[in-house]
């Protein structure tokens, strides 16, 4: 049960259970009431891509608890393979409590010291499936502690040998992390090896060290990837490949819950990226433009339902309308 015979793209890193508040505008103090959602960005973006129509894997660790068993039957349920999502007796599954400010935008507090996923090592990672895959898709969350910052070393080299694409949403929660510099460090010493980046204005400006789009587009080109995404929120997007750039508008909705958001564009880029190939969306601004606008279109949509997974789920609807 959960096992996809042929898989075309893996998402490795963090399952966790976002508790998402029933009232809005209100402080992580204040809020009254929480909603149990499966989440966590990787996990997010596998479900996502299910939706699309992908034949994807998750790869992790959750705690053998009512959370982790929630996790898997989640991810099982709208398609993903869970045949190397691997259950920890160490440590529990992480939650994340979330409070929802008027706008939509979050506030997080984590429970993960360590969490679940912060123990996946790499003698539980199950080769055969980077046999068959195409893109491998990661976030900065499995760099924050060991031994999961090794296994994930070790998963992009092994990735590379067997001539996956690479695809990077950093994904920044500094809370996680022991230090600024240190995330900043150990991202940017990734991001040479990756063939797609996706990140946040907020989050190309950590990591470049510009307080300019394009410049700091430009930065993060030169250490090394084919293509740097920069979601703008409801104002769309920015790409930048060295050769073309464009800034695509966003579509506007009711927004009331921006979680999930960035992982249903991420979701809905990669699905086009397997569907056309990189180098031709690289080659072609009309069709990368094309690809771009899809994903403003299921960014924006995510952020129209509360939770992360709950609302990625439905994306196939979306489409139908």
């Amino acid at each position: 049960m959960g096992v996809i015979s042929i898989i075309e793209i893996i998402t490795m890193g963090e399952a966790l259970i976002d508790f998402v508040p029933q009232q809005r505008g209100c402080s992580l103090e204040e809020v009254r009431d929480f909603h149990k959602a499966a989440g966590g960005a990787p996990a997010n973006v596998a479900v996502g891509l299910a939706r699309l129509g992908a034949q994807v894997a998750f790869m992790g660790k959750v705690g053998d608890d009512a959370f982790g068993r929630f996790l898997k039957n989640t991810l099982e349920e709208n398609g993903v393979d869970t045949g190397n999502l691997v259950f920890s007796s160490e440590a529990m599954t992480t939650l994340a409590f979330v409070s929802l400010q008027e706008d939509g935008e979050r506030d997080f507090a984590f429970y993960r010291k360590p969490g679940a996923d912060l123990l996946f090592k790499i003698n539980e990672v199950k080769e055969a499936y980077l046999k068959t895959a195409k893109i491998f898709h990661f976030g900065s969350l499995s760099l924050t502690a060991e031994p999961v910052y090794s296994t994930t070393l070790e998963l992009v080299k092994r990735v590379r040998e067997n001539g996956l694409l690479l695809s990077f949403d950093p994904n920044i929660r500094l809370p996680l992390w022991d230090s600024e510099k240190k995330a900043i460090d150990r991202i940017t010493e990734l991001i040479p090896v990756v063939d797609v980046i996706k990140v946040s204005e907020e989050e190309l400006f950590l990591l470049s060290g510009k307080d300019d789009l394009r410049e700091g587009s430009r930065e993060i080109y030169r250490m090394g990837p084919g293509i740097v995404v920069v979601t703008l929120g409801k104002d769309g997007c920015y790409y930048y490949t060295g050769s073309n750039e464009g800034h695509l508008r966003g579509v506007s909705v009711k927004s009331i819950d921006t979680t999930g958001a960035g992982d249903g564009f991420v979701a809905a880029f990669l699905a086009k990226v397997l569907q056309n190939g990189l180098e031709n969306l690289i080659k072609d601004p009309s069709l990368m433009e094309e690809s771009l606008s899809f994903a403003n279109r299921i960014g924006a949509f995510v952020t129209t339902i509360k939770g992360g997974i709950p609302a990625l789920a439905r994306i196939d609807e979306m489409l139908k309308k």
